[in-house]
């Protein structure tokens, strides 16, 4: 019989972990569901290396989200033949990829986050439901009283009651089936005066998804895979908005949106000790073997393996024809379904059609990798999803507030109550109401603790993508360490309330009570506010 919790956290992506982790060290009692049979979320089931911020390293995340980054690179020099400069390098990125400084494999995130869990699991503290989808949700005077969870497995259902809810679903689910006031999709220009929003509310304009999957390399072998059922259709396909077929080299730089021809060359001969993971000087996106990659073959001793693996989350198989959220359960299925059927065309692609550098056509040596996702065809266990549900926060986080056009290079807007910090353009991919890229210039922000507290709702706190932004700002707000900033917050503000007797509500509104919060997470190691950035 499943325990009734302190708090119950729906969803167990970096949010949900995070979350779970900040309220299991306040001696609080937790349930953690999660729909897949992974938690993580974006490092794991959907397979996304970390998108951060330039100054990671030394700054800009919470301490906790370092430990994790840490105990990453500590895996790796425990468990992998890694040459000797490679694992001396204080900042070890593992699979020497551009995107991020710490590009890996999500089995190893996996496990990472399974051993920070551990502890606690086993001091009965916390209670994972993996394969566990939210079904309904019943709600009294402005509280959410139950949570009913599907087990995926065996059909049966449960239903949880906790004084507190956490919603760290990929899509807000909770906001939905509890009837809590959110957004969906671009907000019309009207409500929030946006730069960037349409004329007139979309809510089925929806950032686009992506079915990631990882690769190797092993020429003189034949890795091809069955000629995928919509391939006909992929291979034709042309958006109005592109400058050529979507599958081919040649895409929109999100920047500027000018066409540029990307490269794809298997296994390199280039030093991966060289690599610069430095978006805010290079993008690297350019070369698409070396953007994602995951594992270097050439940072371990020869022999130990015969090829990169590289992680395919490109504009190549982005899917932005039907909306995920808010059309019915239908055509989420279908979305998800075409998704799919795109990135094996772009495999099947890469395998049989791609140019090649000498002028030959076709990688068949190039091999999918179920090994490395977990799953019996090679795709990622869940899509990359970019965009959720969106509750009605005290605060919205509006492009205003951090667009470098409107606050200058140095202007942000500061919050009384910030609980966190986070920093990343703002990147909207193509999106299902036919938008190409917006990418717009954006500083450090902060995150108010008002963007986590719903309006009207006085026990559910957001832990990821469905706080208190807008379309627009959603697209930086979303990536991973904010996101665990995010979630951890919320556990903490949860355990915080029950220990004190107070309501969110009070503590962000009434300057004592989130003044003792903070020294509570400043104590935790959550940075809130930036310091000056000019000199680095």
């Amino acid at each position: 019989m499943t325990p009734e919790p302190d708090i119950l956290i729906v969803g167990g992506g970096l949010g949900g972990v995070a979350a779970a982790l900040a309220a299991c060290r306040a001696g609080r009692t937790v349930v953690l569901t999660e729909e897949t049979d992974w938690i993580g979320g974006q490092l794991t089931s959907q397979a996304v290396p970390p998108d951060e911020h330039p100054w990671v390293e030394q700054f800009g995340t919470t301490a906790s989200y370092r430990g994790m980054r840490e105990s990453i690179r500590d895996y790796y020099r425990q468990w992998y033949p890694l040459r000797s400069e490679a694992r001396d390098l204080p900042r070890l990125n593992p699979g020497a990829g551009r995107v991020s400084k710490l590009c890996h494999e999500p089995r190893v995130a996996l496990a990472v986050l399974e051993g920070l869990l551990a502890p606690h699991r086993s001091a009965g503290r916390l209670t994972v439901l993996t394969e566990h989808v939210p079904v309904a949700a019943a709600t009294d005077n402005d509280v959410i009283t139950s949570v009913t969870v599907e087990d995926r497995r065996a059909g049966v259902r449960r239903t949880l009651h906790a004084p507190y809810v956490i919603d760290a679903t990929e899509t807000g689910e909770l906001l939905e089936l509890a009837d809590v006031e959110h957004g969906l999709g671009a907000e019309a220009r009207a409500e929030f005066d946006e730069p960037n929003a349409p004329e007139q509310a979309q809510p089925l304009n929806q950032q686009g998804i992506t079915v990631c999957f990882a690769l190797s390399h092993h020429e003189g072998e034949n890795h091809v895979i069955d000629r995928p059922a919509d391939y006909d259709f992929w291979r034709t396909y042309q958006p109005d908005f592109w400058p050529g077929p979507l599958l081919g080299f040649l895409a929109p730089d999100p920047r500027s949106l000018e066409a540029v021809p990307r490269t794809f060359l298997p296994n390199p001969s280039t030093d991966p000790l060289a690599v610069s993971a430095d978006q805010s000087a290079d993008a690297g996106d350019k070369e698409l073997w070396g953007f994602r990659r995951i594992l270097a073959r050439k940072l371990h001793r020869p022999g130990a393996f015969d090829s990169d693996i590289t992680l395919v989350n490109w504009p190549l198989n982005d899917y932005w024809l039907k909306p995920l959220i808010g059309a019915g359960e239908q055509t989420s299925a279908e979305a998800v379904a075409e998704a799919r059927q795109l990135s094996l065309s772009v495999l099947y692609w890469l395998q049989t059609e791609a140019p090649r550098e000498d002028g030959g056509t076709g990688f068949p040596g190039l091999r999918i990798r179920p090994d490395i996702t977990g799953t019996e065809d090679g795709l990622a266990k869940a899509p990359y999803i970019r965009e959720s549900r969106r509750i009605k926060a005290v605060t919205t986080v509006t492009e205003q507030d951090v667009a470098i056009d409107v606050v200058g290079p140095y202007g942000r807007t500061r919050y009384r109550d910030s609980v966190g910090v986070g920093n990343y353009r703002i990147d909207l991919h193509p999106s299902t109401g036919g938008d190409n890229y917006i990418d717009v210039g954006s500083v450090p922000f902060e995150i108010p603790l008002g963007a986590l507290i719903p309006r009207r709702v006085r026990n559910l706190l957001p832990a990821g993508k469905n706080i208190g932004t807008t379309h627009i700002t959603n697209g930086c707000y979303r990536l991973h360490p904010v996101e665990w900033n995010i979630g951890e917050v919320a556990g903490a503000l949860a355990a915080h309330c029950l220990d004190q007797g107070a309501e969110p509500h009070q503590v962000q509104a009434e300057d004592q009570r989130f003044a003792e919060f903070a020294r509570q997470l400043d104590r935790e190691g959550v940075q809130r506010h930036w310091p000056d950035v000019r000199g680095y």
